[in-house]
């Protein structure tokens, strides 16, 4: 083997397999944990786990795996079952619960450290905080032929087997109840009508983050569980609206952060000319952060450019049917064909950049024509433009004669609605306020 590529392989392969077994197998549950509205249940969860892992290390008095799941499971369902008690009958939000509950029981895990025997074993508050991953390591064969014999991946560090079984269980977890946990996330009322227990759900999910909480404690501590709880997830949610497809990105997002971000703690630095490594769960946490930004803003449907794209859009095309409705009351008073300068225009309108546009937007639909005098409807534009009318006239006439509201107090409101209003709506508008003429005895133009 490369002498290159065999430092890398027991140097830094097994902490970087080891932060991205924890980043996936965290970041596939959270997925859950986010569409619920319970992402702090992560945190609550990551936290809570503490005590539960010092006790049963206290009372076992090794470190070996499965005291530590039964006691770091113990302690998150406690957890979830004070959360719920306090929220019950403490009359209290959910979030407010969680952190109550959380921030005591982390506060009595870390007094156990400091107070108990299990000071004095590698079991601190700094391990707990961002774990030991730059503690891994592995030296296999030189030679290729003897590379995956039994006693070489016996040598392998005990966190990745942990981690490795611990993010197949995951997905056999969600494999196996992935309707119900489905279900439980999106109705639990209709999860319990269908004879699947919400509840039952909502602790059997408690219990494997649970366990992937202390299965990835020792190897990337809390700061890197509680962010791939939720980053994953939240940045997936950006991405799509299906929850398969957003399970599927998810993990990716998972495994670029915990590729990427142990790659930069590790060689980044010296490729910018600073001597030594930076803690890599840390830099994992950073990576994930970034990757969730970038989705906020980038997000094709969710990212705050898209939102501003389709405000905009929706802007341009409320003033120009503003435009549209203008120049068809002033026909109605001055008669048809009549033009309105492009200047009154842009006054009534908008006399900033968005009248502009809108003008420019029905000019080039034919729906207004230029004359030396000003603007005028066109055919098309006055179609539709009697269509909006009709609308503001009709919502006009129902909010005074249902809604019983002062024909004075309506022309702002009617404003708005007109411009979502379709056909069907119009329609039942006609039914309930009636034809003819609005409260402002204007005529309603007819359908």
């Amino acid at each position: 083997m490369n002498p290159t590529l065999h430092e890398f392989v027991s140097l830094d392969a097994p902490p970087m397999f080891a932060g991205t077994l924890a980043a996936l197998c965290c970041g596939l549950l959270g997925n859950f944990l986010v569409l619920r509205r319970l992402s702090l249940m992560g945190d609550a969860v990551a936290h809570a786990v503490l005590p539960g892992i010092v006790v049963a290390f206290l009372i076992a008095g090794t470190r070996a795996s499965l005291p530590m799941f039964v006691g770091a499971a113990a302690s998150g369902l406690l957890a979830a079952a004070l959360i719920e008690v306090v929220r019950r009958f403490g009359r209290v939000e959910t979030g407010a619960a969680m952190g109550v509950v959380f921030t005591i029981l982390f506060a009595l895990g870390v007094l156990l450290i400091e107070r108990a025997a299990a000071r004095h074993v590698d079991l601190d508050a700094d391990c707990v905080l961002h774990g030991q991953l730059e503690t891994l390591f592995w030296f296999p064969p030189e030679d290729p032929s003897e590379f995956w014999t039994a006693g070489t991946l016996a040598a392998v560090p005990r966190q990745v087997w942990t981690l490795g079984l611990t993010t197949l269980i995951a997905i056999a977890f969600i494999a196996a109840f992935f309707k119900e946990l489905r279900l439980a996330a999106f109705d639990p009322a209709l999860a319990s009508s269908l004879g699947f227990s919400a509840g039952l759900m909502h602790f059997a999910l408690m219990a494997m983050v649970a366990a992937a909480a202390v299965a990835s404690f020792e190897a990337v501590g809390s700061i890197l569980v509680i962010a791939m709880f939720v980053c994953p997830a939240a940045t997936a949610r950006l991405l799509t609206d299906r929850l398969l497809p957003q399970i599927v990105v998810s993990a990716a997002v998972a495994v670029v952060a915990g590729v990427g971000g142990y790659l930069l703690a590790a060689f980044g630095p010296g490729w910018i000319g600073l001597p030594n490594a930076v803690n890599a769960a840390g830099m994992m946490t950073l990576v994930a952060g970034a990757i969730l930004a970038a989705a906020a803003v980038l997000g094709p449907r969710h990212g705050v450019l898209a939102r501003k794209r389709r405000l905009a859009r929706l802007a341009r095309s409320i003033a120009r049917e503003d435009v549209l409705g203008l120049l068809y009351r002033v026909e109605e008073v001055r008669g048809p064909g009549t033009a309105l300068a492009q200047a009154d225009v842009r006054r009534a309108i908008d006399s900033g950049a968005a009248a502009r546009r809108a003008l420019r937007d029905a000019r080039r639909a034919g729906e207004v024509v230029p004359t030396p005098e000003g603007l005028r409807l066109a055919d098309a534009g006055r179609a539709r433009a009697r269509s909006l009318v009709r609308s503001h006239r009709l919502w006009e006439t129902y909010l005074v004669k249902v809604l019983g509201l002062r024909p004075d107090h309506v022309h702002a409101t009617a404003m708005d609605l007109e411009h979502v209003t379709d056909a069907e709506m119009a329609r039942r508008l006609a039914e309930r306020g009636g034809e003819g003429m609005d409260p402002h005895h204007r005529p309603i133009p007819p359908a």
